[in-house]
């Protein structure tokens, strides 16, 4: 079967299971089911994946060898290619290979990660107040489908870190610094990963999905592939591709990373530095603060509207853990000891940065749970009232919230997140453009999500969308964006 028959396929099981006239006709109309990801796929947006297919792999791998070889400084590298001092080449020939050890490493650690996600149901939300863990609801797919989800997450970080803690001083299995001294090998290793769950999840996609209402086709087999097919590939009942790879071998790893950089910088200058300790705790707190909250998780963008492909699938195992931790690398290759007020500076902006981003999505959570029987701020929240359907043909009904931080902006979760993520580049100062590549992305990454989400919200609720923002106008930053 060619890729448009599937897509017409997957169209028709759609109108087949609708329950209605009406239904029908919205089906018929190509109207229903199109939030979530595109049907179809515009040059643009082609052009863009087949770009980020070719050259993201290698832009990890340009920022790991700037650092493995040039002390993480990018001019010297591009100064050595355009003089011929050094060449692509010549750069990857002196890169350090895959070995049996980083391969053993990373073996482990992924199966050590599965055991605790799928054999180990969670027991932390039985004595921490506050916290919401077990088996919990997802939100609704386009095709009308609730999925169940183990939310173990933050029991999964306990015990994993505690293990590393009871290495490091007790029993003396390995050297806290294991993942920096394998840091390349285990490149190639995650590559491996990415590119294979990835691939595996697009061929599952057509010849066994898990659920084919919640499947969708493009003409483009590039797009099919980066993008995703299906919504919530699934190998059992609860082994789900999407929670367990957003969240576990790169997150989970994220905090020990870091670790591994700081027991590094002490073994090679024999001290920490106050910048290392700031990346650590900053991060640490980001880390703590999403699995503290993957319940809530489970209703944000990359559950509720993103299918999985190799965006999420290589993304989680190489982009996250090797571009998102190169603030402590870049220390590790330069130690910055920070003055005080600096450092008060970039601790203040962190964590001003974090609660904004909490209180907001905090605010949205309240008003979910109580469907607005609460206040925020100490008043009433004020809402918009909408309506949509999903594939199913049900209709059903959403209140937009503006009251709070949403009602200063649309997304002023973003606007703190990229506020923590400056602070991170700015603990490591100013000698180098490395460390602030972070920013760069999560703006581009953030401002790009603002305009994905809300286009898919535009085509999700339609005229109250348009009621939504006009009682909100500003995305980010009120009075400017």
């Amino acid at each position: 079967m060619t890729t448009a028959e599937t897509s017409n396929a997957v169209r028709q099981r759609h109108k087949a299971s609708s329950n209605g006239t009406k239904s029908e006709e919205k089906a018929e109309s190509g109207e229903l089911g199109q939030w979530g990801r595109a049907w179809e796929v515009d040059w643009f947006s082609l052009t863009s994946v087949i770009l980020l297919l070719c050259f993201a792999p290698f832009i990890v791998f340009f920022f790991v060898m700037a650092c493995d070889q040039y002390q993480c400084s990018i001019s010297h590298v591009l100064l050595d290619l355009y003089s011929g001092d050094a060449s692509p080449l010549s750069i990857w020939q002196r890169a350090p290979s895959l070995t049996w050890t980083a391969c053993k490493i990373y073996a482990f650690w992924v199966t050590f990660q599965v055991v605790l996600y799928m054999c180990v149901p969670d027991v932390t939300h039985k004595f921490l107040p506050g916290y919401v863990g077990g088996v919990q609801d997802g939100a609704r797919t386009p095709a009308g489908l609730v999925n169940k989800y183990e939310i173990n997450g933050l029991q999964s970080w306990i015990i994993t870190h505690a293990l590393w803690f009871a290495n490091a001083h007790y029993f003396h299995w390995f050297s806290p610094t294991i993942i920096v001294d394998h840091w390349i090998p285990l490149l190639w290793c995650t590559n491996i990963l990415g590119y294979a769950v990835s691939t595996f999840a697009f061929i599952k996609a057509y010849l066994f999905p898990t659920n084919a209402e919640d499947c969708k086709f493009t003409g483009s087999i590039f797009y099919n592939y980066m993008m995703g097919i299906e919504f919530n590939p699934r190998i059992g009942k609860w082994f789900d591709f999407k929670l367990f790879f957003n969240g576990r071998p790169g997150i989970v790893a994220w905090t020990l990373i870091n670790l591994s950089y700081a027991a590094k910088q002490q073994e090679l200058y024999g001290y920490v530095t106050n910048s290392m300790i700031l990346v650590n705790v900053l991060q640490a707190i980001y880390v703590l603060d999403f699995f503290w909250n993957e319940a809530w998780y489970l209703k944000t963008i990359d559950i509720c509207h993103d299918h999985f492909g190799w965006y999420l699938g290589w993304g989680d195992c190489v982009w996250l853990p090797y571009l998102y931790t190169l603030q402590g690398l870049y220390l590790v290759y330069n130690p910055v000891q920070l003055s005080t007020p600096h450092a008060a500076a970039v601790l203040t902006l962190g964590l001003v940065g974090y609660y904004i981003f909490r209180v907001t999505n905090h605010q949205k959570d309240l008003f979910r749970r109580t469907e607005g029987a609460c206040t925020i701020w100490g008043k009433k929240p004020t809402f918009i009232e909408c309506s949509y359907r999903s594939a199913d043909g049900g209709t059903h009904r959403s209140k937009l919230l503006t009251s709070g931080f949403w009602g200063v902006a649309r997304h002023m979760n973003y606007t703190g997140d990229l506020m923590g993520s400056l602070a991170y580049c700015m603990a490591c100062g100013g000698a180098h453009l490395l460390p602030y590549f972070y920013i760069v992305y999560m703006t581009i990454l953030l401002v790009h999500r603002c305009v994905r989400d809300e286009h898919r919200c535009s085509s999700k609720y339609g005229q109250d969308w348009n009621r939504y923002t006009a009682a909100v106008p500003y995305r980010l930053v009120p009075g400017i964006f």
